[in-house]
């Protein structure tokens, strides 16, 4: 009999300018969810990613969100180096795969800026379409992400965007047990994407809280969440 695990593909530790989780409190909540494996994408950073998983190497697969030419955004997965934000969406998906990683395209539709243009930018260079984001109050921007990836004929998954403890859970792919990137393509064909439940738009809220705190002019131990914060790029969302 086929083992199964919950992989969730899309989270985010206090190394995201806009998230609230530590390392070690993603890699303890995954535990208590259930999450086999979790990839841990910060917004243009893997510095939380390379922390987490030196906590516990088998869960955390090693990602980055990473805003393209545009404010496309896509994620590589199993990283071992930064991918440099602002290039076109080609060159980044050139640069994920020069390392043996894996596209993902995350919240294609979501959110206002243009969606259907980001759309078709990232789902035309994905390995694997993001059918159900957590942080993704709009239902129509879930359906559409899934309608595009079936036309597209890409692997989907389901990942919750987690930027603070308590959404861990909320969404996660069911796969048989999986080694290394090609591993996962080939787990995600038999995959199942399942969302346990939507975010409120607090949830944003509470991570443009955090981004702003961030930018006041405190000592380190009183900005909060973690430890330092090297800041790149713009605010995002997501």
């Amino acid at each position: 009999m086929t083992k199964l695990t919950r992989v969730d593909l899309h989270a985010h530790t206090c190394w995201s300018h806009d998230a609230g989780t530590t390392p070690a409190e993603l890699v303890e909540r995954a535990a208590e969810s259930g999450i086999g494996r979790i990839a841990v994408t910060d917004h243009g950073e893997i510095e939380g990613a390379l922390s987490a998983r030196s906590i516990d190497p088998r869960r955390v697969i090693v990602g980055e969100e990473i805003r393209c030419r545009g404010r496309t955004e896509l994620i590589g997965l199993f990283l071992e180096t930064r991918v440099p934000e602002g290039l076109s969406v080609e060159e980044t998906a050139e640069r994920i795969r020069d390392q043996g990683g894996l596209v993902y395209a995350p919240h294609p539709w979501a959110y206002l800026y243009r969606p259907a243009h980001q759309a078709r930018r990232s789902i035309a260079v994905a390995d694997i379409v993001e059918v159900f984001n957590s942080r993704a109050f709009w239902g129509r921007w879930n359906r559409l992400a899934a309608k595009s990836a079936e036309r597209a004929g890409r692997l989907m998954a389901a990942s919750s965007d987690a930027h603070f403890p308590h959404e861990i859970g909320r969404a996660m792919t069911v796969l048989p047990e999986f080694e290394g990137p090609q591993g996962l393509l080939m787990a995600l064909e038999a995959g199942d994407p399942v969302a346990n439940a939507v975010g409120s738009p607090l949830v944003h809220v509470a991570s443009v809280l955090v981004a702003a705190r961030r930018r006041l002019p405190l000592p380190r131990d009183q900005a909060g969440w973690g430890t330092a914060f090297p800041r790149r790029g713009g605010p995002a969302i997501g």
